[in-house]
């Protein structure tokens, strides 16, 4: 047996109790002035335990059950307690559409009531007003846990959403920068391979050269996929397996690597307090200018690339990147699947930037833009 289903014989069990003790706490004020039979007050409090019984078929037939004690009521005093209960199950669970039908059967009564009885002095007349205020609150405190219950189940989807979405974001930031890292590092060791490829009676020196960078990029490569995996296995990660992100300070090496690998690389930056640039920012800048570099080797391997980065508090950071586009098609391109921009374009949206890309005459050019906002700094006294 489930949780749920144990929580409601539990709330059933009490509703029964409710509706028991309602009706014999105020029978004798109820019956007051009523001429009763033996026989009479026995089968009105038959009739009463019976309904009483019944509400353990109230999350079944709420309305049906409803509406036959709401006519029973008007016969039997033992009667009401199970009728605003079953009232209150109608509020709660029913459509509004269902209750406000059912409150319109329950209330048909009262005009005539008020009418064979307008006296309110009478202890007939209070004791009918007193009937219906009961089944007023009946329907208003079901009413008030449905709306509550429909609050509570709104705020779990939407912290379910949540949830899935950050989820998603993670997934998404984890395959950008996958995409980022081994294209870069593959492509560097594509460009190597091919060179030795094409030039098999090269120098030994030149050959043992590239076979250490086809070497040292493909254990890199390999670092970054089992750290990329680690993060999916425990976003959390262990403590002292965290390799240090790159930053605005690794373009000089960035740019490096890429002379390495046969494409001349000019990089001009100009950051006054590039310190003081946030670490997620920097990460931004030396991805934009990774796949820039990326895409160059990929689409001009032999073109000069000019990386220019540069930028103050306040105004943001500018990142250009502008290479010749080749002149006839390469025999042999380093195959892509085209997401690099698309994936770069997603992240400097992310971090409020723009991008813009594309051919200008005889040479491409990235270009983008990044906010750097100025934080105030803590003063003390």
């Amino acid at each position: 047996m489930t949780r749920q289903s144990v929580r409601d014989r539990l709330s059933d069990l009490g509703a029964f109790l409710l509706a028991a003790v309602f009706a014999v706490l105020t029978a004798d004020e109820a019956l007051a002035g009523r001429e009763l039979s033996e026989t009479a007050l026995f089968y009105d409090q038959l009739a009463g335990g019976l309904a009483c019984a019944a509400l353990f078929l109230r999350r079944r037939y709420p309305v049906q059950l409803s509406v036959l004690l709401v006519a029973a009521g008007t016969f039997s005093h033992f009667v009401t307690g199970p009728t605003l209960v079953a009232l209150f199950t109608v509020a709660s669970r029913c459509p509004v559409r269902t209750t406000r039908l059912v409150a319109f059967l329950t209330a048909l009564p009262l005009p005539v009531f008020l009418i064979r009885h307008p006296d309110p002095s009478l202890p007939v007349a209070t004791s009918g007003v007193v009937y219906f205020a009961l089944v007023s609150a009946a329907f208003g405190w079901g009413l008030y846990v449905r709306s509550r219950r429909r609050l509570v189940e709104e705020l779990h989807e939407r912290a379910e959403r949540a949830e899935s979405e950050a989820q998603r974001t993670a997934r998404e930031e984890i395959a950008r920068e996958m995409h980022d890292v081994l294209a870069h590092r593959l492509s560097l060791l594509s460009v190597h391979a091919g060179a030795l490829e094409y030039h098999p009676d090269a120098p030994a020196a030149e050959v043992q050269r590239a076979a250490g960078v086809i070497r040292d990029s493909a254990h890199q490569a390999l670092e970054d996929l089992r750290e990329i995996i680690g993060v999916l296995r425990d976003p959390a990660g262990p403590e002292g397996t965290d390799r240090p992100q790159p930053t605005l300070a690794d373009l000089p090496r960035l740019a490096a690597e890429s002379r390495a690998a046969g494409t001349p690389v000019v990089l001009d930056q100009d950051v006054p307090g590039a310190s003081e640039v946030p670490a997620v920012l920097g990460r931004a800048v030396y991805r934009a200018v990774q796949e820039g570099l990326t895409n160059a080797r990929k689409h001009a391997p032999d073109a000069e690339v000019t990386v220019t980065v540069r930028g103050t508090p306040g105004e943001g950071l500018v990142v250009e990147l502008r290479n010749a586009l080749p002149g006839a098609p390469l025999e042999r391109a380093i195959p892509g699947a085209g997401h690099g921009l698309i994936g770069l374009a997603e992240r400097v949206r992310l971090a409020g930037g723009r991008l813009e890309h594309g051919g200008t005459g005889a040479e491409f050019r990235l270009h983008v833009w990044l906010p750097w906002t100025v934080r105030p700094r803590s003063t003390s006294s």
